[in-house]
């Protein structure tokens, strides 16, 4: 049809003045183009918890807003991970002036770059006030893993609800109350389970129904009368008042609603009646932290990522420093020669972190040094080009049993039409934690105390042999591998926010996607969707998704590489800010793009 030429500039004004959204082929294939918006945008693992955080963007609330809205979201619709019983990480980057001051928030842990303002959230579990040393250990030396993973002991002091009320506080737009609105509504009305969630609570359905309270929560009435409870169907309604009780008690209290009242309450009566640790007095001691971002280079790039007691942020870091001379673009994605350079690196990181690294308020941590360029150097010179150094070589301890897996966390990240970014990764460990809720207040319990090292020198679930800064001791939070980053350009404009769940994998997942779009040009699905590889010193094996050729891993085999298949590795839902040319060729921000991981099918970019 052929438009009288009047309307054609009206037709042209509409369209340039319509929001820029991604196109239907854009958003049934992510994996290639992403999704694209004019204002903010939010990549989470859940569709409900994306459309909860951009909500928050409508009503005028920032990057910070949208991500607690879609955290405490994913509290209620993914159960498996998302949570108020456990715990994560945050950082976050707001362009103008801090807010945090006039909010009588500190803000000696804050960083000006770009002139905007950046900082981290630490809201990692606690060990209990009771908590020993040898807390998981059985009579003859070994750990016993169903106390340390699957019972009451295993949980550490929640952290999301105080840390997740911090940042909202002290760096959000909107109040608390809004912001937590959605997430009481989809407790208290309920929603449709979905496939992915129906699926993960029938295969959960062994460790949840054995728990009286947890089996109550998500498994229907048994088909017949003394029969098993029954697993929700995809398209069911699941309701969880007494969720949306607690998540009321927060909105109205902030993190008192948590942390004393009627909520503490019960939980410690939980600790008392079941044998676990945790009293009224842990809970009234707990703090989330305000804590400096590390800030690394790489490329003229600017990253800002997690201190410890993320292992992670250290040893993404330690990774790029070691890499950053190396011809990996010369070498191309997925080649032998750059995956086998990638591999020795990310052994030589691991063994450093089971060394070196803990909770910074209790241990003494070399991370000036194991940051410098020296040392990055001195472990670039152990990297030999053709030939696999195997652990023992490397570390002189036992071969170590144990896996590199885990997908029980959660991450999601967060662009604003200001520029603003976060990304925040939390987690209850294992699936749905330990298996146990909390009486009358709706949510499940953490098993992090497993994240510490038992036994020092013996493997954990993830197959991280860990030294004695990483054991057990009141108060101490264990070491995590989540890697909550930002990314600035060389020129200091803002530009990615990316992490990941998976265990010890997180960094290495991390350090790929960030690989994939600084170094060798992909886009940023491209870059996320690419398929990855992971070793960790112990066990010594390189770990592989599928997408890379036989050739590749023949070779890799050849330099003495002990390849395992693995199953996807991490779901990195990630956004970046897009730039246009703007006056006089300076540039302007022109919206955002969102990458949800197409590991999980679950994961769902919403637009502003």
């Amino acid at each position: 049809m052929r438009l009288p030429l009047p309307l054609l500039p009206a037709l042209l004004a509409a369209l340039l003045a319509a929001p820029l959204r991604a196109s239907p082929l854009q958003e049934r294939d992510q994996r290639f183009h992403g999704v694209v918006s004019a204002g903010g945008v939010v990549a989470s693992q859940d569709r409900l918890a994306s459309e909860v955080g951009v909500a928050m963007l409508r009503r005028g609330g920032n990057a910070v807003d949208a991500a607690v809205a879609a955290s405490f979201a994913l509290a209620v619709t993914l159960p498996q991970a998302g949570n108020l019983g456990g715990g994560g990480f945050l950082v976050l980057w707001l362009p103008g002036p801090s807010p945090a001051a006039d909010r009588g928030c500190p803000t000696g842990a804050e960083l000006t770059i770009a002139g905007g303002t950046a900082v981290a959230v630490n809201f990692r579990e606690t060990a209990p006030l009771a908590a020993t040393a040898d807390l998981f250990l059985a009579a003859d030396g070994t750990v016993d893993r169903r106390r340390a993973t699957r019972s009451l002991l295993a949980t550490g002091v929640p952290g999301t609800p105080a840390g997740l009320v911090l940042a909202q506080r002290c760096y959000g737009r909107l109040s608390l109350a809004a912001v937590l609105q959605p997430a009481i509504d989809l407790a208290a009305e309920g929603f449709a389970v979905g496939e992915p969630l129906a699926d993960s609570l029938r295969r959960a359905a062994p460790l949840l129904q054995a728990d009286p309270t947890a089996s109550a929560l998500f498994y229907g009435p048994p088909l017949e009368p003394g029969g098993p409870s029954r697993p929700y169907d995809a398209g069911e309604w699941l309701r969880q008042p007494d969720l949306a009780a607690t998540l009321r008690r927060i909105a109205a209290e902030g993190e008192a609603g948590f942390y004393a009242g009627p909520t503490a309450e019960r939980l410690v009566a939980l600790m008392a009646e079941r044998g676990g640790l945790i009293t009224a007095a842990d809970l009234q001691a707990y703090r989330a932290q305000l804590v400096r971002p590390l800030a690394g280079s790489f490329q003229g790039h600017t990253l800002l990522t997690m201190p410890p007691p993320s292992a992670g942020g250290v040893g993404l870091l330690q990774l790029l420093g070691i890499l950053e001379p190396l011809p990996l673009a010369e070498q191309g994605a997925g080649s032998a020669a750059a995956l086998h350079r990638l591999v020795e690196a990310m052994n030589l990181v691991y063994r450093d972190r089971n060394r070196w690294l803990g909770d910074p308020d209790q241990v003494a941590m070399p991370l000036e040094r194991l940051l410098s360029r020296a040392h990055a150097a001195k472990l670039r010179g152990q990297i030999d080009p053709l030939r696999h150094r195997p652990a023992a070589e490397l570390d002189g301890q036992p071969a170590a049993a144990g896996g590199g897996g885990g997908d029980n966390t959660t991450h999601l990240s967060v662009a604003d039409r200001r520029g603003g970014l976060v990304a925040t990764t939390t987690t209850l460990n294992f699936a749905y934690g330990n298996g146990i809720a909390v009486p009358g207040a709706g949510f499940l319990l953490n098993n992090e105390m497993d994240d510490f090292a038992a036994a020092p020198g013996r493997p954990n679930v993830f197959g991280l042999v860990q030294g004695q800064a990483n054991a057990i001791a009141p108060g101490r939070r264990p070491l995590s591998s989540m890697t909550p980053t930002l990314v600035f350009r060389p020129d200091g404009r803002p530009w990615l926010a990316t992490g990941s769940p998976g265990g010890s994998r997180i960094p290495t997942t991390v350090l790929q996607v960030l690989l994939n779009r600084m170094v060798h040009g992909h886009n940023l699905a491209t870059a996320v969707a690419s398929p990855r590889v992971h070793s960790q010193l112990w066990p010594d094996r390189l770990s592989h998704e599928q997408g890379f050729s036989p050739d590749t891993l023949a070779l890799l085999a050849a330099r003495g590489h002990a390849l395992q298949p693995s199953t996807a590795m991490g779901s990195a839902n990630s956004v970046e800010l897009l730039w246009s040319p703007g006056p006089a060729g300076a540039p302007r921000l022109a919206g955002s793009l969102g990458v949800a991981d197409t590991r999980r099918p679950e994961g769902a970019v919403a637009v502003e």
